[in-house]
C-alpha cells in the first residue's frame, strides 16, 4: 500500500467506520499515522466522533472545525497537507459522501499519485444496491474530486440486524461491480460480532470493531 490511502462511499455506505478502523490497523504496523476527516458535509457519522481510540493508539486526527456546517466543501484544515509533507507519515482521508463532498479532495488530486483510493459499497444502501447505482456513484465522486478509484471495499450490512447471509451472499455484488468497474475487491468488511463464523467465507475478510459505541452504520 503507498503511504497514503483514501476512502470515498456514499452516505451511509459505512466508509467513515472503515476508515478510522483501518486508521487504527496502521498504527499497529506504523508509528506515525494520520487520519484526516474531509467529511465536512455529512454531520452524522464522523471519524472526529472516535477522537478518544484514534488518541489512545497514537493516531493523528486532523478534521475540520467548520464539519458539518454550511460552508463551502473547500474550508478543510490546512494541517492535512501534513500527510504529503511528513516523508515518515503514513495517512488516512474520510472524504465526504457524495460528489459534493468530495470536491474537498479535488484541492488534493495533484499530490495522490500512487495513493490507495477505495469506494466503499454497500448492497444495502439504496443509491448502490445495484451495480449500475454503485458506478454513477463512483463516477460522480471521480468526476468531483479529478481522483481515480482504484480499489474497492465491500461493506454491505444492515447495521445491528445484519446477519452473516447478509456478508456472505454481498460476495456476489461486489464480484459483480467489480468486474463492471475493472476494479478489485480490496476488502470485505466484516462487524467484529460475526467475524468469527463470516471470516472463512468471504475474500480477504477486515474486522470492524465499533467506535464509538453507539449506534453507528457499519
Amino acid at each position: 500500500m503507498g503511504k497514503v490511502t483514501v476512502i470515498l462511499g456514499h452516505y451511509g455506505s459505512g466508509k467513515t467506520q472503515f476508515a478510522v478502523n483501518y486508521a487504527l490497523r496502521l498504527a499497529d504496523l506504523h508509528k506515525n499515522v494520520i487520519l484526516a476527516d474531509l467529511d465536512i458535509v455529512n454531520p452524522y457519522f464522523r471519524a472526529s466522533d472516535s477522537s478518544e481510540p484514534l488518541k489512545s493508539r497514537g493516531v493523528r486526527l486532523i478534521a475540520s472545525e467548520f464539519a458539518g456546517s454550511s460552508l463551502d466543501a473547500s474550508v478543510i484544515p490546512p494541517a492535512a497537507q501534513a500527510a504529503f509533507d511528513d516523508p515518515e507519515a503514513r495517512a488516512v482521508f474520510d472524504v465526504g459522501g457524495d460528489d459534493r463532498g468530495a470536491l474537498a479532495l479535488g484541492r488534493y488530486a495533484g499530490n495522490l499519485g500512487g495513493a490507495s483510493v477505495w469506494m466503499v459499497i454497500n448492497r444495502f444502501r439504496p443509491m448502490t444496491s445495484a451495480v449500475d447505482g454503485a458506478l454513477s456513484v463512483m463516477r460522480g465522486i471521480e468526476a468531483a474530486s479529478r481522483v481515480k478509484v482504484n480499489g474497492l471495499i465491500n461493506n454491505s450490512n444492515l447495521g445491528a440486524e445484519t446477519t452473516p447471509e447478509d456478508i456472505i451472499s454481498s460476495n456476489t455484488y461486489a464480484a459483480e461491480v467489480s468486474a463492471a468497474s475493472g476494479l478489485p475487491v480490496v476488502m470485505t468488511a466484516v462487524c467484529e460480532r460475526l467475524y468469527d463464523e463470516v471470516s472463512q467465507n468471504v475474500p480477504s475478510p477486515f474486522k470492524l470493531i465499533i467506535y464509538p459505541k453507539k449506534a453507528w452504520k457499519l
